[in-house]
């Protein structure tokens, strides 16, 4: 039986699912995997005031180092999340020879070939399933499964915040505000969601899947980033009446040498599979060669869903135990001569609404801003007149550069008869 100490530092949500997994699984973990966990040591800041029980011999403090400090801990699962002092952590556990599980994209997406190299170095092992997806194996996928492939893009509905609120907004007509607050008493959304509803979180999930497919570490402040707080009901709506629906997307392509990353609400056609991934759901839509295009969703949100993944990582380790073989998603260096393609020199379709003055000569002072950047329009939908000052102006445009469509949308908005911000949202024709 291979006896693994493990020290868990972090036991909010995540972590008090893992050890309850942990206690649920225990004797099948030892039956399949010849593998038998012990917490030997929890360290939580405040872990006086959280629920023990049934940790029996378990050390519990609120200072970390006594995790690092153990020579008999033999993985550290920092489950703590923020930046700092997780990668300081992670680092002083690499350090020491102990191996690594975490679920913490931030640290990963910032630090990860630093963090590979010193893993390398020691003899350690990172393990980071849960950073993107929960519990779904979007990472073993790409690093395992597809090993022998190659990936021409990737496209990601991957944080499960954003994707329950803007299933309520369509499915159940609801203001943002109202999904929002839905999704945190759900427990899907944190007391503060800037991190999803900004689209970061789904930013710094997008880095280290580019790192995986494309062996291209990315800075975040290099992937373009839009959230979802300027969608309203009024384009729910008009992308029912074009058979299309919106997702927070995150986009990653690789054309000619350059990696294009994007991560933003994306109007796409609802007969598309990634249409149908609702709720707290994720789903990770490959291009691969030579297996072809694949799709893989499930719950990527909740307390279960994420301890799943760390399980996942820690049956990893125990399949591992006393081994050398490097882990393929341990990536400790990259693809040479590849560069990142800027947002201005993208290319895509763009959904446009304006509230404009209802008079004759709206439709073609907008139409003619349009045309001084060389951006072809593909339809006008416009309201009947209603005796209202303003009514909502729709445009569909044909493909025009993400550089010359900002110069447009900057000279629109100056005009007089544009009484409100417009509205931008990108289309993307998924194959």
């Amino acid at each position: 039986m291979n006896k693994i100490n493990v020290g868990l530092i972090g036991y909010g949500v995540v972590g008090s699912g893992v050890v309850k997994l942990l206690k649920q699984r225990e004797e099948y973990l030892q039956n399949k995997f010849n593998a038998q966990f012990f917490i030997k040591t929890l360290a939580d800041r405040s872990i006086h005031k959280k629920d023990t029980r049934g940790l029996g011999r378990t050390l519990l403090t609120k200072d970390y180092r006594k995790v690092l400090e153990d020579p008999e801990i033999d993985v550290v699962v920092e489950l703590m999340g923020g930046l700092h002092p997780a990668k300081e952590i992670m680092i002083e556990a690499l350090k020491r020879g102990k191996h690594v599980v975490t679920a913490n994209k931030a640290v990963i997406a910032a630090a990860g070939k630093e963090l590979f190299q010193l893993a390398k170095k020691h003899n350690a092992h990172l393990y980071f399933e849960s950073c993107v997806g929960a519990g779904t194996p979007m990472i073993n996928i790409i690093t395992d499964g597809l090993a022998g492939n190659k990936f021409s893009a990737l496209y990601g509905i991957i944080n499960g915040t954003c994707n329950f609120i803007l299933t309520a907004m369509t499915k159940n007509k609801m203001s943002f505000g109202q999904a929002l607050a839905e999704a945190q008493k759900r427990g899907f959304a944190e007391s503060n969601p800037t991190l999803d509803i900004n689209g970061m979180d789904s930013t710094h999930k997008l880095a280290i899947l580019i790192s995986l497919a494309f062996g291209k570490f990315i800075h975040v402040k290099d992937i373009y980033t839009e959230g979802i707080t300027q969608i309203s009901h009024d384009d729910i709506e008009h992308a029912e009446k074009l058979n299309l629906t919106i997702k927070l997307l995150a986009i990653a392509k690789k054309v000619n040498r350059k990696i294009e990353a994007r991560v933003h609400p994306t109007l796409i056609s609802k007969d598309h599979p990634l249409a149908s991934i609702n709720n707290v759901y994720n789903a990770l839509y490959l291009e691969a060669r030579p297996m072809g295009d694949i799709l893989l969703s499930g719950e990527g949100a909740g307390q279960m869903a994420a301890a799943s993944g760390v399980l996942s990582d820690l049956i990893h380790l125990a399949s591992n135990w006393k081994g050398d073989t490097s882990l393929l998603s341990n990536i400790y260096s990259e693809v040479k001569n590849l560069g990142i393609r800027p947002i201005g020199q993208v290319k895509t379709k763009y959904y446009l609404r304006f509230m404009a003055s209802d008079k004759p000569g709206t439709l073609s002072k907008l139409a003619g801003v349009l045309g001084r950047y060389k951006i072809g329009i593909n339809s006008v939908t416009q309201k009947a007149h209603s005796g209202k000052s303003t009514v909502p102006v729709i445009i569909l445009t044909d493909d025009a550069p993400e550089r010359l469509f900002r110069l447009a949308l900057q000279k629109i908005d100056q005009l007089s008869i544009v009484k409100s911000k417009p509205v931008a949202i990108r289309m993307e024709n998924l194959n």
